[in-house]
């Protein structure tokens, strides 16, 4: 497994924006066979502050989700609700197994 985590600053005036196009963006991507998980979360003290954590089944899977039409549409979108460029660090996973990665999302 590969996780990375996505950190994104956020125009106060575009965080309701920012969540609605995160979230399609989001429920369509745990459609994908290459990702166990994709999680949207909001800083509570700085409600602008989001990350994304991308749980990859291998290491070609962000490659794939990057050339999906729902990534593009989010990329697309969330450009210009940016406070400051949006950057990612990645890590391999240690715990949980990579099958305790699997879960059922509430679409």
């Amino acid at each position: 497994m590969l996780v990375v985590l996505v950190f994104v600053h956020v125009k106060e005036d575009k965080i309701d924006a920012f969540k609605a196009a995160s979230l399609d963006n989001a429920r369509n991507s745990v459609q994908e066979p290459g990702i166990a998980r994709f999680d949207v979360i909001q800083q509570q003290d700085d409600p602008a502050r989001f990350v994304l954590v991308e749980v990859y089944r291998t290491a070609v899977a962000p490659a794939h989700h990057k050339e999906t039409a729902h990534y593009a549409r989010w990329r697309d979108t969330v450009n210009d609700m940016m406070a400051e460029p949006r950057y990612a660090i990645k890590y391999d996973n240690i715990f949980p197994n990579d099958n305790g990665w699997d879960s059922d999302y509430e679409l």
